[in-house]
Parts: structure tokens; sequence; C-alpha cells
């Protein structure tokens, strides 16, 4: 039997200010997908009935062993430090709620500092500017983390569940951090090789619907991620603990080398039938099907079909792709695809690529109505290409990217291909594809891909 709990709802939210129309002007297109994600973030906040948002923020004035809560009777912000005073975020205050967390607390021996009268920091303003202008409406307690030891942050979300329980009032969580900063050479905390692992523990554990797994990150992981969302997460997880997960990304994305991820934790108001963790290698095959349904309709009648009405969240996703085309006997007969994603989401890809695999590969003629029964299809989905160092390379897990020094020549080879055993051939075969001579300078990405293959 499920627990109740007054907090309805619970999840991460990203706060690059760049993510804010105001702010971030033409560069917001990079950062597109996370937007949308708060659109629906916001979606299932209102859904849920929350009357309260109790959000936390890695961003507010530190205390070393004191948590703090903002306290004025209008919470308020604005971007000034970014160049958009005039726009603006203000909620009022859940006063009764804090009052409650603080008595809560301090029954633990955990102190609330009320920070008075001070203005919003970018890490509450920002997801509470996209709940907003997404339509949530209700007050609002702020808070921020302290430097006291991983499991008093767990013990303090509990403190916050049992505030919210005692009164009864119906509560949404929501964990305000980025993921790691150092995701690429010219991130601004730097470059790490190892950070993109802490991105990947983090994004596995809510797509496992295993939260739980997050406490157990390795804490030399996290410092070489440079992170700030990790101890948001912790309280979130606290207050939830006892909750049933739900857990589902909306949208992970890293495009200036932090990564951002929007994803719900819990939500009590879910349909059962989303309750359970998602099933991946399920709905990815549906992906070799409508490849094969692509090639087929427009191999016969000369027209692309389009997208399904209603698609799977993956198809739905935005996302780059390889469509694979092998005979019976395991013969290549056609590989298109594309390095980033030039479709409104997979499904649209995936056709398009489809198309071009059957038609347009260089190295076959077009695939004829007579073979179409004898053929079998698989679909790569691409994931974030990240730089790396020849050292970083493994042609097994990895796919390669191979640049030029200017940038005009591109290169890419897919991971796990029969005969590629060394990053040595992985990187020849990409270079030659591209033209660039073995001795020339070269810049590396790798990425994984996620692989869907039809049935035999």
């Amino acid at each position: 039997m499920a627990t109740q709990s007054a907090i309805v709802f619970s999840g991460i939210a990203p706060h690059p200010p760049i993510m804010v129309p105001e702010v971030g002007g033409e560069a917001i297109a990079a950062v597109r997908s996370s937007i949308e994600a708060m659109a629906e973030f916001t979606r299932r906040i209102v859904a849920s009935g929350a009357e309260t948002i109790v959000l936390i923020s890695p961003h507010a004035p530190l205390d070393a062993r004191a948590f703090v809560a903002y306290y004025s009777t209008k919470l308020h912000g604005d971007f000034g430090n970014f160049r958009a005073a005039e726009t603006r975020v203000e909620f009022p205050l859940n006063r009764l709620l804090l009052e409650t967390i603080s008595k809560t607390a301090a029954e633990d021996e955990y102190e609330v500092m009320n920070l008075k009268h001070l203005g919003l920091d970018h890490g509450t303003a920002v997801p509470l500017y996209f709940l907003d202008r997404n339509g949530w409406r209700g007050r609002v307690v702020a808070l921020g983390y302290s430097f006291l030891a991983n499991e008093d942050h767990l013990r303090f979300g509990a403190c916050v569940r049992k505030a919210a329980d005692t009164l009864g009032q119906a509560v949404a969580f929501v964990a305000s951090g980025d993921l790691s900063h150092r995701l690429q050479l010219e991130s601004p905390a730097g470059y790490d090789p190892a950070a993109h692992r802490f991105d990947e523990e983090v994004v596995d554990a809510f797509e496992d619907n295993a939260p739980q797994r997050i406490i157990q990150i390795n804490p030399e992981l996290r410092r070489a991620a440079g992170e700030c969302g990790y101890r948001s997460l912790l309280v979130a997880l606290g207050a939830t603990r006892e909750l049933p997960a739900d857990c589902e990304v909306l949208n992970y994305e890293a495009p200036f080398g932090v990564g951002y991820l929007v994803a719900q934790l819990t939500n009590a108001k879910a349909e059962p039938s989303k309750r359970a963790a998602p099933d991946l290698a399920s709905e990815g095959t549906d992906l070799p099907a409508l490849a094969r349904q692509a090639v087929e309709t427009f191999v016969r009648t000369g027209k692309s079909i389009p997208p399904p009405v209603e698609p799977s969240p993956l198809l739905s996703a935005r996302a780059a792709c390889f469509v694979s085309i092998k005979t019976l006997g395991g013969e290549l007969r056609g590989c298109i695809g594309t390095i980033e994603p030039l479709k409104e989401n997979l499904a649209e890809e995936l056709i398009a690529n489809a198309i071009n695999a059957a038609t347009r590969d260089p190295r076959f003629d077009p695939v004829a109505a007579a073979e179409l029964g004898d053929l079998r299809y698989s679909v790569d989905v691409l994931g974030a290409a990240e730089p790396a160092e020849f050292g970083d390379l493994d042609p097994k897990t990895y796919g390669v990217i191979v640049e030029d020094e200017s940038g005009k020549l591109r290169g890419l080879l897919l991971p796990d291909i029969a005969g590629v055993d060394t990053a040595r051939q992985q990187v020849d075969i990409a270079a030659r594809k591209a033209g660039i001579g073995r001795k020339a300078a070269m810049k590396l990405s790798r990425f994984r891909v996620d692989r869907y293959r039809e049935k035999k």
C-alpha cells in the first residue's frame, strides 16, 4: 500500500539564467529542450494540486551549520546581475509552512536561519520564472542547503515532509540544481574527463526508477564533476524517501558544458500505468519498425510517410540517429544518419534518415522493391557528444567524431562495429570518411548510442 503524504510532487529543475529569454536572447535556441521540459514540469505540478512549492537552491547564501530560508511577505528576485533587471519573479511566502519546517527541524537539532528582505538568488529565481510563466499560482518556501553531511541533508528533507504532513497542505518539492560543470574543454569550470560519469549516474538512476542510487555516488566523482545539484537532490530524496518512486527524465542536455536535467522524482497524481520504471528496450521496438515502414512506402510509392500521430516518448524526443539496413545474410545495404538533430523530433529524424539510407547512400544502388522482404533494419540513437582525448576512446562503448582543426571536415563512426577493435582503427576510418589525412591535427569527440535492432 502506497504511503500517503502531503508532498504530492517532487523533481529536479536546472537554473541557468541563459534559459530565461530576456537574459539569453538568441542563445536560448541551445536550451530550447530544457525550456519545453520546464513547461511540462509545471503542468505536472499544477495537475498535482500543489498549493505550495518548497524549493531548495545551491546558490542561496550558505551557512556552514544551518539551512537557510528567504523570509519576506513577498519573495522577490530579478535578473539584474544578468543584464535583465526588468525581468522579475514574485511569489507570496507560505509563512506557516516555513515556521513549521523550522520547528520540526529544531526538534531534530537543525537550525533554519531566516534571510530577511533579501532578493532571491538565481538558483531560486530561474525555476520560479518558468513556473510562473507556465501558469503555476501559489505560495513558496525558498530554502538553501548547508555544509553539513549528506545524511544531515537527507534528514532535513524528512523534516520538510513531516512539516507538510503536519499541516496537511499539498506541497511540491523542487530541487534546483545543475549537474556537472566540466563536460567540455570550454566549460566555465574547466574540463574533467570523468565529469560525464556523474551526469550518467544521476540520469541512469532516474531512468531506472532507482533514485536512492544517487545517495551512493562516489564523492570523488562529484568533485570531478563540479556539480551544484547533489545536495538539493539529497534533501528531495529525504523528503520523499518513503513515497513511491515515479521517476521520469523529461529532458537532459549539456549544450554549454554544464548538465541540465529536468526530471520527475515522485508524483501522487500520476496515472498508475506510468508508475512503473520505463521499459526502454520495449519502447525502442517501434524504431526499426518505423524505419521499415518509411523505406517500404517510399520505395513502392515515392512518398514519405508522416510521423506517428501518437509517438512514444522516445520518438517524441529530439535526437540524432543513424539508420542501418542489412541483408538477411548480414551484408550492409545502406547507412545514413545525422550527427546533430535536424528535425523537430526523433520520429521525423528517423523517417528522413531511413529513406536516405535506402536511396542515397553513395556506396550502394538505391534499394529496389524486389529486395524489401530480404532486409533488416536497426536504429542507433545518438547521445550528446563530448570532447575526448585519444585515451578516452573505446570503440566497443563509444562512437567517435573526428574533425580537422578548422571544423570544416568531420567524420563519424558508430560504436561496436565488427572488425573495429581498437581506437586507432576507429579514428582512422572516421578520418578517411571525412577526407582528413592520418597525420593531420584532429579534434576528437565521443558519444554513446542506444541501438535498437529489428527482431529476427
